[in-house]
């Protein structure tokens, strides 16, 4: 679980840095970034899942 969880944090880097080198050109494919930002938010889901998983409920 915890090399899944750091592949997609990596995947999700790679995304940003993706989709701010699109952004930063200015070129017409607003669909590619539109369809990066979707992925870019599904990795974040899944990371938020899993981080929950192996986070234990601790009730203070």
């Amino acid at each position: 679980m915890r090399k899944r969880l750091t592949a997609l944090r990596i995947e999700h880097r790679d995304l940003d840095a993706a989709i701010d080198a699109l952004t930063e050109t200015g070129g017409p494919d607003q669909l590619q970034v539109a369809r990066l930002k979707k992925r870019k938010l599904l990795l974040k889901d899944q990371i938020a899942m899993i981080e929950d998983y192996l986070t234990p409920d601790i009730i203070a």
